[in-house]
This record gives structure tokens, C-alpha cells and sequence, in this order.
């Protein structure tokens, strides 16, 4: 009954109402555009001793994939930060990446600000919204993305302005190479999940069928951190459900004995293990010692990254989630386009007049 729905593409064109299969339909395009568009940053003159990426929610998860991606590349460091400031060390040698899709989150503008009163390299990525207004006003560099997405949707266009970022700065190479790899992947991958493509031989449907009606765990390992994160996340806003993630190896000196004593709770768990073929055979070691030690009542499944360069494998295992958590929408009847509770909670946060009292000091910041 479950998957006759994913197989009956004017079932899903009635319960996706605001197509957001549609976009995983179209990543690779999304890539390939926003790779062209980046090209215009221009930051071969900045030399930072560390990067920080500010941003929130679908608009932050661009910069663990760059932090992943970078680990074993970059010799500047490299965080993230979702918060309302910057951290402590933040100062005229760092480069504060500002990331906020809309350009009016409350936490981004208010690190935005904190970034300018430090006198930080600032470089904004945004639609446009009161971030870019005022990056305007204070000259600050930025490039403006495609608006009208929802901002998890728009990852193509938050994460490679980062990637050519670094490329440009020479803090790496090769960018150009593995997006066009990546590309590649994505191609291939959006048309074996697409609509179309039935149950029986959809990687992304026959996943949401197996994880329906259980609360999804991913785990991933070194570049596929940040990509199990995705998952997480894509599963709570796309499919509304709770959801969590962790990562190798760090999990097996905590979360693997949460498993011990879970009894029939474990029936209501699945967990997706993000592999490669090229993983570490003591990652691989550690992956497959503990779906041992796992209750055998726990539902597990596996999703393989494709490709050869790092890029291409982070990329093709996040479209994977993604349609996987499309599809969960679909199956549960659930329109996985909006995001209700998160924008009742804006609006209650406007109360609190923090967000106005930010502007405003921006506001004073330009006219000087």
C-alpha cells in the first residue's frame, strides 16, 4: 500500500504541493550554475589565519561540508558557527564567511555585526534581505544567489560560493575538477530516484519504505560527518519527523551502548550507515563490529557514495538523503515543503525586538 503511493506520480505531485522533489530532480543543474556564478568572487588579495562560516540551519550545513571536505587539504582553519557571535579569537586576521540564505536570520545578522565590530575579512553569501542591504552600505564583498527556494533546498548555491572561495584564495585546488565530477554523479543519481523510476528499482524509495514509521539515525565517518548531519536534518524538515545523527569513530565510545538494554525500543529505530569503498578498513572494521553488536530488532540499511574524488562522494550521499526524505514526506502524506513550527517561532521571536535592535546598529554603523 506504502509504496504504491511513490509509484504514482500524480499522488506525489498532489502531496509534494510545492515540488520540492523537483529540486533533487534538477541538483546537478543547481551545481553546475552556481559553480558558474561563483566565479565572479573575487579574493585572491585575502590571506586569513582562520575561517569561521556563520550561518544557521540549511544555510550552515555548506560550511561542515567545507570543513569535512577541507580537512585533509587546507592548512588555515577552518569552524563553523551558529550562534548570535562570533567566538573569542575572532579578529582582523579572520575571514567571517556570512551565510544566510533569506539575509534576515536573526542569529547571522547579529554575527554579521559582531564580524564588522571586530573588523573581521567579511564575505557574505545570501538572496539578498537586510544582510545584503547593509553589506552594500559598509562595502562589504558578497554574492548574491538565486532567491525562491527554501533555503535547504538552495544548498548548490550556499556551498560552492565556499568552495570557490577557498579555491580562489589558493587555501585549496582542485575545486573546479571535483564539482564537475560531482556533477557527473548527481546526474546519474537524480535519475535512477527520479518519480518516474518505480519502487522496485529506486534506491531512494525502496530507503524511505524500509525506514517509514521507524525515527531515522544516520552514521557517517570522516567526509560524510557533515553528510549524515544532512540526513538529519532533511529527515526533520522534509519529512517532519524526529530524527538524529552520529559519526565514526567517536560513536563507539558512547553511542553504541545506548543499544544494550534498548529491548523493544529498538524496534522504533533505523539507522542508515553512510560506506565508501575506499573507507578506512579500520572505519570499515568499526562499521561492521557494530551493526553486529546492534539489537538485531533495529532495522539497518546502507548508502554507498559514489565516485572517485571526496566532492563527489559527499555530494552524491547528500541527494541521496534528500530524495530519501522527500520521499518519507510522500509516504507519510506529510507536504515536505513547509516548515510551520520554525516560522511560528520567527514570529514570536520578533516580540523580543532583538532582531530590530541588531538593524539598528547596523544603521548606525553606515552612517558613520
Amino acid at each position: 500500500m506504502a509504496s504504491s503511493i511513490l509509484d504514482d506520480t500524480d499522488k506525489i505531485a498532489k502531496i509534494d504541493k510545492g515540488n520540492l522533489l523537483q529540486y533533487c530532480v534538477t541538483a546537478a543543474k543547481h551545481y553546475g550554475e552556481a559553480a558558474k556564478a561563483a566565479q565572479k568572487i573575487s579574493l585572491k588579495s585575502l590571506k586569513p589565519e582562520s575561517i569561521i562560516v556563520a550561518g544557521m540551519g540549511g544555510s550552515a550545513i555548506g560550511g561542515e561540508l567545507l570543513k569535512d571536505w577541507t580537512r585533509d587539504k587546507a592548512q588555515t582553519p577552518i569552524e563553523v558557527s551558529r550562534d548570535y557571535t562570533l567566538p573569542a579569537y575572532a579578529n582582523q586576521k579572520t575571514l567571517t564567511l556570512i551565510v544566510s540564505y533569506s539575509g534576515e536570520t536573526e542569529e547571522t545578522l547579529s554575527t554579521f555585526l559582531d564580524a564588522v565590530k571586530r573588523k573581521c575579512m567579511i564575505f557574505c553569501v545570501s538572496s539578498g534581505g537586510t544582510l545584503l542591504k547593509y553589506a552594500e552600505k559598509l562595502g562589504v564583498p558578497y554574492v548574491q544567489v538565486p532567491a525562491g527556494m527554501p533555503p535547504r533546498a538552495a544548498l548548490p548555491y550556499l556551498f560552492v560560493p565556499l568552495l570557490v572561495a577557498m579555491d580562489k584564495m589558493q587555501i585549496v585546488s582542485g575545486v573546479s575538477e571535483e564539482l564537475s565530477e560531482a556533477t557527473k554523479q548527481l546526474s546519474s543519481i537524480s535519475g535512477e530516484n527520479a518519480p518516474i523510476v518505480p519502487v522496485k528499482d529506486n534506491p531512494a524509495k525502496t530507503l524511505a519504505v524500509g525506514i517509514n514509521g521507524s525515527v531515522p539515525i544516520t552514521y557517517g565517518f570522516g567526509v560524510f560527518r557533515g553528510v549524515a548531519q544532512r540526513f538529519k536534518t532533511q529527515f526533520n524538515e522534509n519529512s517532519k519527523m524526529p530524527s538524529k545523527w552520529e559519526y565514526f569513530s567517536e560513536l563507539n565510545h558512547n553511542e553504541i551502548v545506548g543499544w544494550e538494554e534498548a529491548g523493544e525500543t529498538a524496534r522504533c529505530f533505523s539507522t542508515i550507515f553512510i560506506r565508501d569503498k575506499q573507507e578506512p578498513q579500520e572505519i570499515r572494521t568499526r562499521i561492521e563490529t557494530t551493526r553486529e553488536l546492534m539489537p538485531a530488532t533495529s532495522k539497518k540499511f546502507e548508502v554507498w557514495s559514489r565516485g572517485n574524488s571526496a566532492l563527489a562522494k559527499m555530494l552524491s550521499t547528500v541527494l541521496a538523503g534528500d530524495f530519501t526524505s522527500v520521499y518519507l514526506a510522500i509516504l507519510r502524506s506529510v507536504d515536505p515543503t513547509p516548515v510551520n513550527t520554525i516560522s511560528l517561532l520567527k514570529q514570536k521571536m520578533k516580540q523580543s525586538g532583538t532582531k530590530e535592535k541588531i538593524i539598528r546598529e547596523l544603521a548606525k554603523i553606515a552612517a558613520r
